[in-house]
């Protein structure tokens, strides 16, 4: 059925790599370890701060979430996709120095 919907991507490993990332995302949830506070271990709960000049596409600590991700079951989440993610959610803020949400975390 997933794969007839021109909604989303199409791609066979996706579709099974995002329904056993959520099977794995559930367990660690039934298992008692919330995932937010799972992310957040990574930088001691503090947002990580960028320079505003530079804008890395990976880093240490992305292939380091990325590692742990992959022990754990997850795919598709090499350290490039994460440093995006990380960017996304609010763990790390990369905005450039004249942008009006530096900071506005």
């Amino acid at each position: 059925r997933l794969m007839a919907d021109p909604g989303i991507v199409r791609a066979r490993a996706k579709i099974e790599a995002t329904i056993a990332g959520a099977r794995i995302f559930l367990a660690m949830r039934d298992a008692g370890e919330d995932f937010a506070d799972y992310v957040w271990s990574f930088t001691d709960g503090k947002v990580l701060q960028g320079d505003g000049r530079h804008v890395p596409t990976k880093t240490e600590l992305s292939e380091r979430i990325s590692k742990d991700l992959k022990l754990r079951g997850f795919k598709f989440v090499g350290p490039t996709i994460v440093y995006a993610w990380m960017q996304a959610v609010g763990l790390v803020d990369d905005h450039s120095l004249d942008c009006f949400r530096r900071n506005a975390g």
